[in-house]
């Protein structure tokens, strides 16, 4: 069995809406509460990074099974949307939804296209971010699919 280990060192100055940092390997930037829950909005919040990393596994890991499939791309690009319920004042990160856009060169068959609906829903769940909030954050997927 192989063990990947990931280092990340994070400084915090004080109170609620002071401005820290975190640093890793190849990730270094300013952190704080966002304006939407009346924080300073410096740098990145565990908000947006939460759905960064799902965002980015889910993207990496449709790419690699395009690839293995063989399948015609020609372009791909997403967006992802999250959600975060407020309740007596108790954040909760609700939802997850990624709104993949690919788009398979003109040659490619119906049953390529086929294939591609088929791996649209497989990389979500093969995912190393999503297996990990799994049973915790609710995961859509608006995908527009289509030959050029």
């Amino acid at each position: 069995m192989a063990f990947h280990h990931f280092h990340l060192k994070a400084d915090w100055p004080g109170g609620r809406n002071e401005v820290g940092s975190i640093e890793a390997d190849k990730l270094k930037t300013k952190i704080s509460i966002p304006k939407e829950m009346d924080g300073p909005n410096i740098g990145t919040n565990p908000d947006e990074m939460l759905l960064g990393a799902a965002a980015t596994c889910y993207i990496i890991s449709l790419a690699a099974m395009i690839e293995r499939a063989h399948l015609p791309l020609k372009e791909m690009d997403m967006e992802s949307e999250g959600v975060v319920d407020v309740t007596d004042g108790i954040f909760t990160y609700k939802k997850i939804i990624h709104r993949p856009r690919v788009i398979l060169t003109k040659e490619a068959s119906e049953k390529q296209l086929a294939t591609l609906k088929k791996l649209v829903d497989k990389a979500e769940k093969s995912c190393m971010i999503s297996k990990a909030i799994q049973g915790n954050v609710e995961l859509e997927m608006e995908a527009d699919l289509r030959v050029e």
